[in-house]
């Protein structure tokens, strides 16, 4: 189950399809694409740092996402496109009055459906 200290970080994601070109195993032409469900969200990166053990792996979701599950793209060479990236960044003033900068990246996880097989 993706943890509940995170879920927050999904609260504004996009659900998005992205196109992969397909790999040999996958046993279609070339020039062919593969279209999968994922989900784009734009999250600090301090939060993706803490996320970034978390990649890789497949998750369950609850909430509004429930019966989904999702897989954080970091750095597998099949999707180069939606590796994290740059998502701007936001000067801000602390109640102190101290100035300071949050910068953001845009994630994308894989999405798919959980099919479960039930005990008759």
């Amino acid at each position: 189950m993706w943890p509940d200290d995170y879920a927050f970080l999904l609260n504004n994601a996009e659900e998005v399809e992205i196109d992969v070109l397909p790999t040999v195993k996958d046993m279609i032409s070339p020039s062919q694409t593969i279209t999968r469900k994922a989900l784009k969200a734009v999250i600090s990166q301090q939060d993706f740092e803490k996320i970034w053990p978390l990649a890789e792996a497949r998750y369950r979701l609850n909430g509004r996402f429930s019966g989904k599950a999702i897989t954080l793209i970091t750095n597998n060479p099949h999707y180069r496109s939606w590796h994290p990236s740059d998502g701007g960044s936001v000067e801000s003033v602390s109640d102190s009055g101290k100035p300071y900068t949050t910068h953001y990246v845009v994630v994308h996880f894989l999405l798919d459906d959980v099919r479960e097989t039930v005990d008759a």
